[in-house]
Parts: C-alpha cells; structure tokens; sequence
C-alpha cells in the first residue's frame, strides 16, 4: 500500500471497533479520556461543562481529523491502538484526509443546543453506513438513505458529514469538502457532467443525490485516463492540486492582486521625460500624457472613501521602485531617478520580480533566526481591540465573526514590506502633514503580527469591554467591503458589557501580552461564564532534542551529556565564559533539549541588574490605584507555575546573574534552592505564605569571566550553583562542518590567527581561559567578503583586545595587525 493510503486500514479498523459501543457510550467516553490521559494531553473541549456526557462515532473520528500536527494525530492514534485494541499500524503520512476546523470540530450541538435524538441519529447513519459498505443491496441503501436525510438537518452537520462517511470507508464514500469540490469544478479533472454538477451544487445535497452523484464519479474513475481511480486517490490528488496551486498564487501574487505592477514602466519612462526628477503630481500628469489615459481611468475610485485609484497606485508603484534602488526618495516631495534607474530597461518580468522581492524580504524577516531559539515558537498574543469609534462596527463584528479595521486609502496590507512604506502610503494618499506613526504601527500588527490563536478583548471608549474571542484566520483585504477593509476571522466567544478595570488605551490595536498583570485582569472578567472554551485549545509546541541541540549549539556530545548531567544533579547551573563562546545562545536550547520540547511556557529568561531587587524576585509592596499592593515577583510566579505542573521540568534563566546583589534579590532562597532543600518551606519577607522552591524546578544562570568590573559571586550562592564553563567552538564537529561549507580561504584564516590569539589569551597570566575569544563572533557569516571579515575584526575583536591588554599597547597592535593580514 502507498505510504499516503497507510492510513486507511487504521481508520477502517477503528470504524468497525467504535460501532461496538453503540449501546455503552459511557463506557466509549471513558475509554477516550483514557487515551488523553496516557498521552497527557488534555481532552479537547467536547461539551459546554468539558467532558460529554454522550458522543457520536464521527467526533471521535474528528479527535484526531483537526487542524493538529501529525505529531499529535499519530501521539492520539497510538493512544487508541492501544486503549481500543486495534491491529493495524498507525499511519504517519495524512496527506489528503479532510480535517474538521478545530472551531466545529463536533458534528452535535453542545447540551441545550441540540435535539434528544441528535446523537442517537448520528449513530444509526454511522451503523448505515458500515453495513451498506458491506453490501449495496435494496434495503441497505435504504436505510442508509433514511438516517442520512434525517440527520442532514441537524445543528452542527453540514459538509462535514461527507468527511465523516470518508473517514470510515473512503472507497465507499466520496469526501464533498471545499478542496474536492473546487478540484472536481475543473472539467479535466473528472468530466464535463460532474463538473456542472458541483458548480451548482450548493448546499449538501440529500442521500439519494450524495449516492448518485457517488457513483457518477466512480464510474468516471474507472473509465478515465486518470491516474486516480479511488476516492482516495481523487482526494490525495485534489490536495495536491491544491498545495501547488497555494504556492503557485503566493508566487504569482504581484500578477493576481498587485495592480500596481503596470505602472512601474510608466513611472520610469515619466521621470525620465522630466529630466530625472520632478513632484508626484508631475509625474501623475506626464503618465496619463504618455499613456493616453481616458478621463474614466483617471477619475475611478475605490471603496466609500472614494480613493483615486490611479494615483494610489501609481504611489505603490513608486514605493517598490525606491525599495529596489531605482528612485531616491532622500527629498520630501520630489520623487528623482537614481544612476540605476536612469539606464533600467522596466519590463514587466522585472516588475513581477520587484514585488516578489519586497514580498520575500517581508517572509525572511518573519522568518529570521531568533539568537534565543524562540523563531519556531508560537505564542499567545493578547490584543486590545476598539470595533470603530464608539464601537459602531460591533453588531457587525459579531455578526460575521471578524475584527476589522479601516485605512483602507492604502489598500491591501500585504503589499507593503515595512511599516515606513505603509506611514509613506498614508502620507500620499491621506493627509502628507501628518506623522501617522501610530496608524501604521497598528496596520502593521494587524497584518503581519497578529496570527491565528490570539485572544482578542473588544473594547467601546475607556471604560468599557464588549467581548473576547480567539482570532481564527490570517488578515485578508476584503474588496467587497464598503470600509474597513482589512479583516481577520473571530470566534467571539464572550459579548456582553463589563467594566474595564481602569482606564483602557484610545488606540485601536494594542498588543497588551506583555503586560501580564493587565491581562490577568481582564481574563478574570470572563472567569464566570462557562461559555469560555479559549483555554480548551490545544498548544502543540516544536520538538527539541539532544540532536537538534548538538546541531545548532558547537559543542561536543561529552561536554553536552557533562553538562545535562550538572543541570539535572544540582538543579542549579552557571554557564560562564568569555563573550561570544555562546552562553545565551545555548541557555534555552539547553533546556529545551531536557525538557524535548519547546514550551516556552516552562522557560522563563531574566537578565540581573544592579537595580533588581528581592521585590522584582520574589514578592514586594508597589504602588498601584489603591495605593500600595503586595506584587508577586518573576521567580514567585514561575516556582507556582512549576508546582502545579510537577511532573514537568521547568527553566529559570538568569543571565548576567553576575551584575546584581544577589544576597539581596535571592534573600531567604540562598537555603530554598539547593537541590536537597526543594520542597522545603519557608516563611517569606513581605506575607504569612510558606513558601518552597519545587523539585522540577532548575536554574540556569550566565555569567561573562571576562567582566572585571564586577565582583565575584556570594560565597554563599556559589557553593549552591555547579559553575560550567564554557569554551570556543571552534574544534567542534557543527563549527568545523559549518565552516567547510564557507569554502573561504580568507575566512580560513582568520578562524587559524584566532585560535593562535586565544594560545596568547589563555598564556596570560593576567587573563587567561576564561578571555578566550568565542566562536559565536563568526557564526551565522554569510558574506566572506574581505568587508564582511574586516568589520567583524576592526569593531568586535579589537575593541576587546584593548580591553584586555589596556596596558600593553604593543600587544594590541601586533594581534591587530595579525588580524587585518589575515584576511587580505
């Protein structure tokens, strides 16, 4: 069996076990939460109280047919193989199987919203459904035909009970969802008959119509010359029409949706009529002379602001021109070509590779490698969010389930690469007095910042909050809107009126996650209402392992295994040497390797100063509203995080751990934190709580040898931590194979003048190991240009030899003089 079809004898097994339980759902519901509970995951959300006191077969089925990883699907798959006792191999490859949104991921209505019958229903289709596959006889078709029009009116079941019938026999049942549909529109694909008849095929069609229509396309299959000649070959291969089309229109989105590109030409050829540089309203006149416009294509306009279509344009075009270096835009007002621009041959390939290229620099920034090992991490953001003025676009929020907001003169969000273009683009077409650094600041979040899973509070004025929801889509720009174009999907799952603790911003979007006190209160307002099922969702965070670690971090596996080993016996860890042999860099991949995930939920970074405070540390009175209010501290919060959590490890990182008062900010937890000490309580400072420092808890601090400025560590902190140090990578496996693939000799030997330099560091009776020179100074080196190198020399590495030998001016000149040689 192909690897994409593995999955089919799984699903069908299980199908045929789940049809036992008909008559004990109780017993069904119990086994489910017992799958969860071996792969310690929580159950999703499948009642308004949490776990169902009934379930369907097809929303068990929909457990695992959602929008999760495959990781996650095969972790549930495994726990129903066992639980179930099911013989078949779990499938690791889904391609092509429909997935349920994981907003309507049950095909009933929770209790109170669905009718008696509506379970039982689902289960006596499920029944039909088996024993017609088994045989298509007169009375099993009918039967199948009663119980599906009896359920096709339920809340709760639309195109999804297609998906369902498919996922428990797939060569029986044809999948009807959105993607099948649109790949069996195209004639070719199928044939002319069925073609025109899913175009109009617009709701989900009866028994005897979803039957006919069946075996219409099965017959198809048979005698076509297709290469799928199943269900789930038509299924597999209508995803990957899909996913290629996907691609294809991400590609191509400078030809579909970017208007603009026509006018990149004319722009060119109009300044250059006007001697190289002239005002946008003279270069507007010279295009619509040049290019003969009618008086229709000058005056269109566009959405109930009435912007004008041509010179909004005409003003992205220019944008894109400056971005690629063919118009200088250092004078307000005068748009001028550059040397480069003066000799461009514009065509329209050109101009297609122009937006593709702002396009990829946006993607590659979103993209960009994070120093703290956090790129690939999605966290929840938290939104504070005003439905127009006086909350006038509310109802209408509410109604179709989205946010909106306005702008619209500026057009569609995605074209612009930086939020400069973006305040550029307002200046242009709005109002060219005005800064509108905040305008594009909200703009830019809620296009590029504000992803899926997000929690939204909707407010109206200062005072009041009117709902809270979870964002459910990617930011679109809706042409068919009269304003407020810029859209993202809404669950709004809260509306109502509640007071707003305190004063709320004017703006329109705020990103308020970092204010995690604010947050709290708010989330608080909800508390009381059951109709909250935010928290239900599922995080399914990126695997991390020693592999990943030892790949990313250059150091060798004994010294890995060394230092797991310290973090695990002692609890608490200082990482110390040089700058740039990578502390930080390490830090979190280092627990995240332990932990083999990247929760950054059980990782917790702060950075010591000489202001930290046992107050920001543990607990301590601050000034608030009321006047003064007892505050838990970063370590307080995180230790009760930990404790709730026991049998999870969890990660305090504390860089520069060296540069604050430790006796004073650790206080009472000098005794708290050692390793055989976990647990034990202890009466704090400021409050009557006995407090302890949980057993899963580990500390990692960091701390640079070479800072002299600085004293040493609290003796009696320093007998509580294993002191790790860390030293250049230069000989590791990762660094070496990183920097064969250079393929420089000019970067060669630099790398060999600074192993020979750190020979001289580690000899100096006044310096030594500990002042070495780090590898993370020449990692991630793209351009081995003798430019790139000599600006890694002259600003990083010199101004540090100075340091070092502040009274050996001789020494310094040497190694400098060794250093630029190297890369001649």
């Amino acid at each position: 069996m192909d690897v994409q079809f593995k999955w089919i004898e799984f699903y069908t097994e299980f199908a045929t076990k789940l049809m036992t339980y008909k008559n004990d759902r109780n017993e069904l519901i119990q086994k489910i939460q017992n799958v969860y509970k071996a792969i310690r995951t929580k159950l999703p959300k499948l009642e308004k109280t949490g776990i169902p006191v009934d379930i369907d077969p097809f929303t068990v089925f929909g457990l695992f047919n959602k929008g999760i990883t495959d990781k996650n699907r095969i972790r549930i798959l495994n726990g129903i193989k066992k639980e179930f006792d099911v013989n078949a191999e779990v499938p690791d490859n889904f391609s092509g199987i429909p997935v349920l949104n994981n907003l309507m991921a049950t095909f009933y209505g929770f209790e109170g919203d669905r009718e008696t019958d509506d379970i039982d229903n689902l289960w006596t289709v499920f029944e039909a459904a088996l024993q017609f596959a088994e045989g298509d006889t007169p009375d099993s078709r009918q039967s199948f035909i009663a119980s599906y029009n009896k359920v096709l009116n339920q809340k709760c079941i639309r195109w999804n009970i297609t998906m369902g019938l498919y996922w428990i026999r797939p060569y029986k049942f044809i999948n009807l969802d959105s993607r099948n549909r649109k790949f069996l529109c195209d004639p070719e694909n199928l044939s002319a008959d069925i073609a025109a008849e899913v175009v109009v095929m617009k709701a989900v069609p009866t028994a005897e119509k979803y039957l006919d229509f069946g075996d219409k396309c099965k017959n198809a299959l048979q005698k076509g010359i297709f290469e799928y000649k199943t269900f789930p070959e038509l299924s597999y291969t209508a995803w990957i029409t899909s996913k290629g089309e996907e691609e294809s229109d991400k590609a191509d989105s400078g030809k579909s949706k970017a208007a603009f590109l026509r006018w990149f030409a004319p722009v060119i050829t109009a300044l250059r009529d006007l001697g190289g540089s002239a005002t946008p309203a003279d270069v507007r006149k010279k295009i619509i002379e040049n290019e003969q416009l009618s008086e229709e294509e000058i005056k269109a306009t566009r959405g109930k602001s009435n912007v004008n279509k041509f010179e909004n344009e005409v003003a992205f075009a220019r944008s894109y021109l400056v971005k690629g270096g063919y118009i200088d835009n250092s004078v307000t007002g005068i748009w001028s070509l550059t040397e480069k621009g003066k000799t461009v041959e514009m065509t329209d390939e050109l101009a297609s590779d122009l937006f593709k290229s702002g396009v990829s620099d946006l993607v590659a920034k979103r993209n960009e490698k994070n120093n703290l090992g956090d790129a690939d991490v999605e966290t929840i953001h938290y939104w504070l969010y005003s439905p127009g003025e006086g909350a006038v676009i509310w109802d209408e929020c509410c109604e179709k389930g989205i946010m909106a907001i306005g702008w619209d003169q500026i057009g569609d969000l995605n074209q612009y690469a930086t939020k400069t273009e973006m305040k550029q683009a307002m200046k242009e077409n709005i109002d060219p007095k005005s800064s509108y650094s905040m305008a594009a600041h909200a703009t830019w979040q809620f296009a590029n910042e504000i992803k899926p899973g997000d929690i939204v509070f909707a407010k109206k004025g200062r005072s009041t909050v009117i709902g809270k929801g979870v964002v459910i889509s990617d930011y679109v720009f809706d042409e068919s809107r009269d304003d407020n174009k810029n859209v993202r999907k809404v669950n709004w799952t809260h509306k109502g009126e509640w007071p707003h603790p305190g004063q709320a911003a004017m703006k329109t979007l705020t990103d308020i996650t970092s204010y995690t006190d604010y947050v709290a209160k708010l989330n608080a307002l909800f508390e009381s209402d059951e109709s909250d099922d935010v928290e239900e969702d599922e995080v399914i965070y990126p695997a991390y392992s020693k592999e990943k670690f030892l790949d990313e971090v250059y150091m060798d596996e004994a010294s890995y295994n060394t230092l797991v080993g310290l973090v695990l016996n002692k609890k608490n860890v200082i990482l110390q040497g040089a700058p740039g042999v990578g502390k930080t860099f390490a830090a979190k991949r280092l627990a995240y390797s332990i932990m083999k995930v990247k929760d950054p939920n059980r990782v917790m970074m702060v950075q010591f100063h000489q202001s930290y405070s046992y107050e920001d540390f543990i607990m301590g009175f601050r000034p608030s509203e009321k006047g003064f209010e007892l505050k838990h501290g970063a370590f307080y919060n995180f230790c009760k995080s930990a404790e709730i959590d026991s049998e999870n490890e969890y990660f305090f990182i504390i860089d520069e751990i060296n540069r604050g008062n430790l006796s004073k900010i650790f206080g009472e937890l000098f005794m708290l934190i050692e390793s055989d000490k976990r647990g034990v309580e202890l009466q704090l400072l400021y409050s009557d709580e006995k407090f302890s420092v949980p057993d899963n808890v580990y500390i990692i601090g960091m701390m640079n040898t070479a800072d002299r400025s600085l004293a040493m560590l609290d003796y009696a902190l320093r007998r509580r931590f294993a002191f790790y140090e860390m030293k250049p990578g230069f000989n590791s496996k990762g660094f070496l194979e990183y920097r064969v693939g250079l393929k420089s000799i000019r970067f060669d030997k630099l790398i060999q003048c600074v192993e020979q330099l750190n020979t001289a560091i580690a000899g100096d009776e006044s310096l030594g190991e500990g002042f070495c020179i780090g590898h993370s100074y020449f990692c991630n080196v793209t351009d081995v240009s003798e430019q790139s190198l000599s600006a890694i020399v002259e600003y990083e590495l010199i101004p540090l030899l100075r340091e070092y030998w502040f009274d050996e001016p001789v020494k310094v000149k040497n190694w400098s003089d060794n250093l630029r040689s190297a890369i001649k």
